[in-house]
């Protein structure tokens, strides 16, 4: 498991703006403008968020002529649930498992 990567993910999620970001655009393609509408902040402050958002592959970016339209990488957000549920779900993969790591006599 991509525990390293995915760390990344969640530090980017920490931020409450961001979650509410991520939800916005679960219902399709917005642009920069359409999403500042939900917020009390600046156009840079959308900008860092978005780069955030892009930079841990949560979020694609489009460019059209001046405007920025945004929308969810579903493949990495499946990929994201998926680890999630690897992650609390005790398997036969499961790093507990692995005698290796196991110290105890």
């Amino acid at each position: 498991m991509d525990y390293e990567g995915n760390s990344k993910i969640f530090k980017a999620l920490t931020d409450p703006s961001r979650l509410k970001i991520i939800d916005i655009l679960s219902c399709g393609e917005k642009c920069a403008c359409e999403i500042l509408n939900y917020f009390d902040f600046t156009q840079p402050t959308l900008s860092h968020h978005m780069k955030v958002l892009s930079d841990c592959g949560l979020v694609e970016v489009r460019k059209e002529g001046l405007w920025n339209y945004y929308k969810l990488n579903i493949n990495n957000c499946n990929k994201l649930t998926l680890f999630m549920m690897n992650l609390i779900t005790e398997t036969k993969d499961c790093i507990c498992k692995d005698k290796a790591n196991c110290t105890c006599k």
